[in-house]
């Protein structure tokens, strides 16, 4: 399997290492792209670096290389997870704009019907991003909230991201070992 993981300028960049070491550890080959937005986020919360998320990619890109693989459609892959997906990528998405790199994957992924998931991580919604969510699923994205369940009695913050790492790969038909679901 082969997904193209996006980070944008979104809080929650821990949500995006979760996401690429349970990929690494399920051997899926992995392509990075990480915005200036994300980038600067990075340096103001303190949490995971680009240096962290890029040790755990299979192939990283620059987001202003509109040439690369990731933004053709002959270059195939399993899909894409933008995550975190920040309020203006989102408005991207849904208005098929392609001015970055992780913009134009984006509109490639949904351009060949693969499945492409945005994790978003921001509240309150206004009602012009409520549109955006809407105009992204109606245009074939999964459109999800990085928002943790409390029913499997979590114990630390690994264990909040480690939920919603399992609910987007969920997407792919993947299993994230020690997930515990609902009723099992």
């Amino acid at each position: 399997m082969r997904l193209v993981i996006g980070v944008s300028g979104g809080s929650g960049i821990p949500y995006a290492q979760s996401i690429l070491e349970a990929l690494a550890a399920l051997g899926v080959d992995t392509h990075l792209v990480v915005t200036s937005g994300a980038k600067r986020v990075m340096a103001s919360e303190g949490g995971p670096q680009l240096a962290d998320l890029t040790a755990l990619a299979g192939t990283v890109h620059d987001d202003r290389d509109l040439g690369a693989s990731i933004a053709s459609g002959s270059f195939r892959t399993d899909g894409m997870v933008i995550v975190p997906c920040s309020a203006g990528t989102l408005a991207k998405v849904a208005a098929g704009l392609a001015d970055n790199l992780l913009a134009r994957a984006a509109h490639v992924t949904l351009k060949e019907r693969r499945r492409l998931v945005l994790a978003l991580r921001e509240d309150p919604l206004p009602r012009p991003m409520l549109l955006n969510m809407l105009s992204a699923h109606d245009a074939g994205a999964t459109v999800m909230t990085a928002s943790p369940g409390f029913y499997h009695a979590p114990q630390n913050v690994e264990q909040l991201l480690h939920f919603v790492t399992a609910r987007v790969l969920d997407q792919f038909g993947l299993d994230v070992p020690g997930f515990r679901r609902w009723g099992e």
